[in-house]
């Protein structure tokens, strides 16, 4: 969706199209677009029936069999603590492309692992249509995953994402469920988004993927989106894409969600807004060393490559970010540590140095004068 576009989300609505969503608005008391049948061919004359086994109080006048054929089946496989606001960012899109547009241009249904309800990391307890061994035929199958990823037993939804892939499904994955993609060996060779926090450990363990810091990737043949409201973004890309970018634009209106992200956005804020600069030489200082964590390099180093004194480089570090250019590649090398003893199975010896810290003395002591404990105590908690 063009930025432009995005400045001036109302105006870029015909008059027409305004007018349709107005009639949208002012029936949903009338009927309930969002939930959508999840029956089979055989039994589409049967009442709808929502996910939680309730028939809805209005539903709308039964579409014909051409509606239904044309809206898009969504399945997601949602692994136990998976991340509910990713969730709520990939289901409520497609809800409201059905009310704005007047039409079932989305189904969608949910599966675990044994069939039965799956909690998420909020608590919130999800009833789901299928187990990940009877997952039926779709137009794109989505895994969400959360917290503790790399712990979770994911041999079954393995075996059935390598089944569905084998019968022509499209596979995606939100939030961490790259982790999951990867391990399978569907991500081989690709662009792809996961959390930022799980970057360090993800490089780690899956260099064969070209892992970006984008929100969402979705020219591959697996589309990822990294999590939170990315996954709205995503299927904001992915509505565009099948309706056109008037039907996207009154979705986000629907979300009061008007600052919608390109797949090139940055997951994280950027130091500009973080620290108010536009400093170009403090910005290409930070990318040199987050390239050179496992060989850091001095100030005057990183001044020489960007072409100023290293008293200037200095000098700009103590004004923006508070503390010398040592002290912050210091504190960036620690942070990828702690990452990498959290998330992955590393000896803390390999993190020592993947982090640039040729000692592991001194690595122990520096790492637990900053987090209050050792890297050996932080794992075992």
């Amino acid at each position: 969706m063009p930025a432009s576009g995005r400045a001036h989300l109302r105006n870029a609505i015909p008059p027409a199209v305004r007018a349709r969503r107005r009639d949208a608005v002012a029936d949903v008391g009338k009927r309930d677009i969002g939930a959508v049948p999840r029956l089979g061919k055989s039994e589409r004359t049967k009442p709808d029936v929502c996910c939680n086994g309730r028939t809805p109080s209005a539903a709308p006048s039964t579409p014909g069999p051409a509606m239904e054929d044309l809206a898009r089946h969504f399945v997601f496989a949602l692994v136990d603590d998976f991340t509910h606001i990713a969730f709520s960012c990939a289901i409520e899109p497609l809800r409201l492309a059905n009310l704005v547009s007047g039409r079932t241009l989305y189904r969608w249904s949910f599966a675990s692992a044994d069939g039965r309800p799956v909690k998420s990391s909020n608590g919130i307890v999800t009833h789901v249509d299928h187990s990940f061994d009877k997952m039926p035929p779709c137009d794109q199958l989505f895994v969400l995953s959360g917290i503790d990823m790399q712990h979770k037993e994911t041999a079954l939804l393995a075996a059935a994402l390598r089944r569905a892939r084998a019968g022509g499904t499209p596979i995606g994955a939100l939030c961490s469920g790259a982790y999951i993609l990867a391990k399978a060996g569907f991500l081989k060779g690709m662009k792809a988004a996961i959390h930022w926090e799980y970057h360090d450990s993800f490089e780690e363990e899956f260099p064969e993927v070209e892992l970006v810091r984008s929100v969402f990737v979705a020219d591959e043949k697996c589309i990822t989106a990294s999590g939170g409201t990315a996954a709205a973004d995503l299927m904001l890309h992915l509505i565009d894409r099948d309706h056109g970018y008037e039907v996207s634009v009154a979705v986000a209106d629907q979300m009061v969600y008007n600052a919608v992200r390109t797949p090139a956005a940055s997951q994280r804020i950027s130091l500009q807004a973080r620290s108010g600069t536009r400093n170009r030489h403090l910005v290409r200082a930070i990318e040199i060393m987050r390239k050179r964590i496992e060989h850091p390099v001095s100030a005057a180093e990183i001044a020489d490559e960007i072409g100023v004194s290293t008293r200037q480089i200095q000098r700009i570090f103590i004004r923006h970010m508070h503390m010398s250019p040592k002290r912050y590649f210091q504190n960036m090398r620690l942070e990828r540590a702690r990452h990498l003893i959290l998330q992955t199975e590393s000896s803390i010896t390999e993190i020592a140095f993947a982090c640039g810290f040729g000692n592991l003395g001194y690595f122990s002591r520096l790492y637990k004068s900053v987090y209050g404990k050792s890297p050996s105590l932080q794992r075992g908690r």
